[in-house]
């Protein structure tokens, strides 16, 4: 990580945890050092976060970048609602346009609802889709210590999702792939692509997918110079990725590769936007209205997208990507 390294940081719905989980983060002595800080909401959640929390923020250390956009009068664990919709997204366009604009390397962003976006009038689902409305082709990752996924397709339908599943399409994926994760690790990463159907189609008497469409991508993703294998049965594509840390398992819809997520790193797993020109990160779990604005938020997930965020920020953006 670089001396200068500057860390973007929404603040998330302002009815859910995401203050909570982003104060609690910022107040722990694992946090990286080096890195500057920037938050990206407004003074009031934060005071809120504060009260709920007993903890204190360094205001000198995480200058906040105050937007205009202010939630009507907080009401944690109320569910969604327009006006926390409306400003959670302002700050995250906000802190995008400051990455667009070099102002900062990487942004991590707490949980937002897709309900309270849509109650405000946003046409995306959340931050992903956002992000690939300025940048085709970016990737939802899944990334701890025990196992990487990266996602063909997330927040669709599964009947659209089955339909993204073409031998031209998962080509470009795995390509993009490559690429985006080039500057992560020296040597690279191997992809380990799971099968659609039960038992990989069982050789087309299960379905024809894994023959017509998904082997045949990753043969030409092979020819093209790429590390990667399959398809694999669902049920056991994941296991062969567990432990180990140079290989990335492939999904093919978001339920197929985030049971297996959070089965093992629902704690501690960082969701990342791959193929973005700055790095992007976020805790790997949501608004958990339940129990915002009670004190029993857990802030690992948030940390650790701080922690891979600083590591990856002046690598990622150096990446062709």
């Amino acid at each position: 990580m670089r001396r200068d390294t500057r860390i973007g940081i929404t603040l998330g719905d302002a009815d859910g945890i995401g203050p909570e989980v982003v104060l609690k983060a910022l107040t722990r002595a694992d946090l990286p050092a080096e890195a500057g800080f920037i938050l990206y909401g407004h003074e009031t959640v934060i005071t809120a976060a504060e009260r709920t929390s007993g903890l204190r923020l360094d205001r000198r250390r995480f200058p906040l970048h105050e937007t205009s956009a202010v939630p009507s009068p907080d009401a944690p664990g109320r569910g969604p609602r327009a006006g926390s919709g409306a400003a959670s997204f302002r700050w995250f366009e906000e802190a995008v346009r400051a990455a667009r604009e070099g102002a900062i390397d990487a942004l991590v962003t707490a949980p937002v609802s897709k309900a309270a976006w849509a109650m405000a009038g946003i046409p995306w689902r959340g931050h992903t889709e956002y992000l690939e409305s300025l940048f085709p082709g970016a990737i939802m990752s899944f990334w701890s210590d025990r196992l990487k996924i990266a996602l063909l397709s997330h927040h669709l339908p599964l009947y659209k999702a089955l339909a993204a599943v073409t031998r031209a399409g998962l080509l470009r994926f795995l390509e993009s792939l490559a690429l985006a994760v080039a500057a992560v690790r020296p040597g690279g990463f191997e992809f380990l692509v799971a099968g659609l159907n039960p038992h990989a189609g069982e050789d087309g008497l299960l379905g024809r997918e894994e023959i017509e469409e998904i082997g045949p991508a990753i043969e030409d993703a092979r020819a093209a110079g790429i590390r990667v294998r399959g398809p694999f049965a669902p049920d056991v594509v994941f296991r062969s990725a567990l432990g180990r840390p140079d290989v990335i398992a492939v999904a093919l819809a978001h339920d197929q590769g985030l049971i297996a997520f959070k089965m093992v790193a629902f704690e501690t797993g960082v969701n990342a936007t791959l193929g973005l020109p700055f790095v992007r990160t976020s805790p790997d779990h949501g608004t958990a209205y339940d129990i915002a604005g009670r004190n029993e938020a857990n802030p690992a997930s948030m940390a650790e997208a701080i922690r891979l965020a600083a590591e990856w920020a002046g690598r990622l953006t150096a990446s062709p990507a």
